[in-house]
């Protein structure tokens, strides 16, 4: 990495304040990096800005669709809902694995 990080928007870019896409890295400084794992929706569900079950819905998945999961805190996961572009949140117990 060289320079300074620039702000990324975390609404499509996967970086948190804690945590961020290893893809990232070159781009942003985080005191941890995560490598995104493929998962399958298991069910309809949606995509949250927050781990609130009441935050603000970002999109509506479907199940069959992909999304990269970065993290996993209590029963939420935290990732990339790819078909979308959007970074979020869900229920980490929808979560297959990919086929």
């Amino acid at each position: 990495m060289t320079g300074r990080s620039r702000p990324l928007d975390p609404l499509t870019n996967a970086v948190r304040p804690d945590i961020a896409d290893v893809r990232l890295a070159e781009y942003v400084f985080a005191p941890h990096y995560a490598a995104a794992v493929q998962r399958i929706l298991r069910a309809a569900t949606t995509l949250r800005a927050a781990r609130a079950a009441d935050s603000e819905t970002l999109a509506t998945l479907a199940a069959g669709e992909p999304f990269e999961l970065l993290d996993v805190t209590g029963d939420d996961g935290w990732g990339i809902a790819t078909r979308h572009g959007l970074v979020g949140y869900l229920d980490a117990a929808l979560l297959g694995q990919p086929e």
